[in-house]
């Protein structure tokens, strides 16, 4: 059954209201009303955009809302993929959000179009709640990390307001996951990752990992 979450992505208007007015408010309600989300936000953003010669594989990507962070301090052979499974998000991304070391790929993301270990980073943010059978994701962004490469994830986490009576049914009706507080973790440690970190702010929960280097 599609969710109402999937159809509005397929909605090519919805591609940019997602990226001008649904996002940021969605972004800023993670944290309850308060800034902790879009203060770590800033700072990954500046993370992101650091120098290095590196290869970025941003998995439901959507309109492109972090190409130009990922991408601005990619030197040598760097580049950045985004990849999504909505061709309106795709059209929006490539429209608003171009580079030249900035490409797009159609695609699900429960199977990459990857080899194994082809990507330093490897990012799924604000999207893994939004995507059927999510865990297998996860799987497949640490099979295309490089050894020693780092997976960044921003997504739900059930705490405070997500644990009340009825949100757990409100959710499901609109297609976004509560995640446990330990269920990604748990997951990638089970799947070898090295460096398994959470941070909670609010309902929402940024994830950082690495694959093994003997992995």
């Amino acid at each position: 059954m599609t969710t109402i979450a999937q159809r509005l992505m397929g909605v090519p208007v919805f591609s940019q209201i997602y990226e001008q007015l649904w996002r940021p408010v969605f972004t800023r309600g993670f944290s309850l009303g308060g800034s902790s989300t879009v203060d770590y936000d800033r700072a990954l953003r500046a993370y992101l955009a650091r120098t290095g010669d590196r290869m970025v594989l941003d998995v439901a990507c959507g309109p492109g809302n972090y190409s130009d962070d990922a991408s601005r301090g990619l030197v040598g052979d760097g580049q950045y993929v985004g990849i999504d499974f909505s061709a309106s998000m795709l059209a929006q991304a490539h429209a608003a959000n171009p580079g030249e070391r900035v490409s797009y790929v159609r695609g699900d993301a429960h199977h990459l179009p990857f080899p194994d270990g082809t990507f330093d980073t490897v990012l799924c943010l604000a999207a893994l709640y939004l995507i059927p059978d999510p865990l297998p994701v996860l799987d497949e962004m640490l099979r295309v990390a490089k050894p020693g490469g780092e997976i960044v994830v921003f997504t739900s986490v059930r705490a405070s307001i997500a644990a009340l009576p009825g949100a757990e049914a409100v959710a499901g009706v609109s297609g976004l996951r509560i995640f446990g507080r330990r269920e990604l973790l748990e997951h990638l440690e089970a799947l070898g990752a090295e460096h398994v970190e959470q941070t909670v702010t609010g309902v929402g929960q940024y994830i950082h990992a690495r694959r093994p280097l003997a992995g």
